[in-house]
């Protein structure tokens, strides 16, 4: 046991300090756990994020099918798909703010296991939908449950991971996330959009099964002065052959004061993960992964379903990667080289619709979220694969960077006693952002054009790069 004096343990903590940067319990001598258990715990717990991928990919095979409804079925317009795919941000920012209460006060484990009731709920509400405000409902309510699943997920995994593979399951976050969007996008190509919403509620239950026979955080038990848990919960994620050093850990029950604020060890943390969730969303993500079908519709691809599925590949793929390479090549140079990468693809998107859109006329751009035309003779197959490919390479400079390591941090730079409320802060500012970038997209293909919007992405792109931010961002984990 540390002989640090109780007089160092009530001074205001920093991520700097040997809580923050150390595993919770830590084995003499420094040597890697051996415990394999963390990772079925770590899979548990991503099958949150598996769900709310899955709900966030449900629009974009839906709604398509939802325009073509008829009677008695509920149709959607195109008023109303923008909403169906945007309302899930709005339950998710007021699931951010509840699983920000609720991390600290109910526990990481038992949050988890609440936010499976909103996505059973919401999905079985689209299933039995006969009008389009269910369809609403249902989706609020998932956003409602991807929130919490959002926020408590990467806390959770980042307690019960051991130094050596913190950054690889941390990633994995995100991968389980566009797994789930995969899952919804492959699935939307063979079911209609009632069967794809039952198919929704079965992530969320195999994960309640699951996290039943999971253990709380070693490091919320710590705090709740349940020691003898918390050694009990480690040796089971981690192993029981040797013993552990128990590092000091201070009382998490003060409340958070503004003029803690003042404090750089808070703020900069504060700063740094608010800037990082609002440049996520505004690199566009969030709409081209929502209304996919329809954007290579308007590309005029034939195989929109197809394209949007290998989307869906090259995003897993390519978070795999980065969730591999995490540790190694640090997160300021994949962030950087995940925004370059975002700036070019980008403009190829833009170069395309430049290329093949008309002269200007007296009408209004095209509705993206209208029933699509009939393809136009003119539109070449090799422009339409330009299309595809400047999506994929946007898809491919997300993950490598701006996708997972946002996430990632969120988990690590926060100081304990703030964790809960910075944590939730931040989850709101990404679906607050999440909600303004889908809804608005319609309208601003309307008022820019479908050229001009790949330019306005462009520029927030380049600030992904070129902000400040990268600077303040952690190079290595720990």
């Amino acid at each position: 046991m540390s002989g640090r004096p109780e007089q160092a343990l009530a001074a205001d903590m920093t991520p700097e300090d040997p809580e923050e940067t150390q595993p919770l319990l830590g084995r003499p001598g420094g040597s890697a756990p051996r415990g394999r258990r963390v990772f079925l715990a770590a899979f548990a717990a991503a099958l949150g994020p598996l769900s709310f991928g899955f709900a966030l990919g449900y629009s974009s095979p839906a709604i398509p099918s939802l325009q073509r409804a008829g009677p008695p079925a509920p149709r959607l317009d195109a008023a109303a798909a923008s909403w169906f795919g945007a309302i899930v941000t709005l339950g998710a920012a007021a699931g951010g703010v509840l699983g920000g209460w609720l991390v600290d006060r109910a526990g990481r484990k038992l949050s988890l296991l609440l936010c499976t009731v909103p996505f059973v709920a919401g999905f079985a509400i689209i299933t039995a939908a006969q009008d389009v405000w269910m369809l609403l409902g249902g989706r609020l309510l998932t956003g409602l449950a991807c929130g919490i699943a959002s926020l408590v997920a990467p806390v959770y995994i980042s307690e019960i991971a051991y130094p050596a593979v913190r950054g690889l399951l941390g990633s994995c976050v995100q991968l389980m996330v566009v797994t789930g969007i995969l899952l919804a996008y492959l699935a939307g190509w063979v079911l209609e959009w009632r069967w794809l919403a039952v198919l929704g509620c079965v992530p969320p239950s195999f994960m309640l099964l699951l996290m039943c026979c999971m253990p709380e955080t070693p490091r919320f038990l710590l705090t709740q002065h349940k020691r003898q848990e918390a050694m009990a919960a480690l040796q089971f994620l981690w192993g029981s052959e040797q013993g552990w050093e128990e590092p000091p850990v201070r009382a998490e029950h003060q409340d958070f004061h503004l003029a803690q604020l003042r404090n750089p060890g808070i703020y900069k943390p504060f700063a740094i993960g608010i800037l990082l969730m609002a440049f996520q969303q505004l690199s566009g993500i969030n709409a081209v992964m929502f209304y996919a079908e329809t954007i290579f519709e308007e590309a005029k691809f034939k195989e929109s379903s197809l394209a949007s599925v290998i989307v869906g590949i090259i995003q897993v793929l390519f978070t795999a990667v980065a969730a591999l390479v995490m540790d190694r090549a640090g997160r300021r140079l994949l962030l950087a080289l995940s925004g370059v990468i975002m700036v070019f693809s980008t403009s190829a998107f833009g170069a395309y619709f430049k290329l093949t859109q008309g002269p200007p006329s007296n009408s209004s751009h095209m509705d993206l979220l209208a029933p699509v035309s009939l393809e136009p003779a003119e539109a070449s197959v090799g422009l339409a694969w330009l299309a595809v490919g400047s999506v994929c390479l946007f898809i491919i400079g997300f993950a490598v960077g701006w996708g997972p390591i946002p996430w990632l941090l969120m988990s690590e730079i926060f100081p304990l006693h703030v964790k809960g409320l910075a944590t939730g802060v931040c989850v709101l500012t990404n679906w607050l952002m999440a909600f303004l970038v889908t809804k608005e997209f319609s309208s601003l293909m309307v008022s820019a054009g479908p050229d001009g919007l790949p330019s306005m992405e462009k520029r927030f792109s380049e600030l992904l790069s070129l902000q400040k931010t990268l600077r303040s961002v952690p190079l290595r984990a720990g």
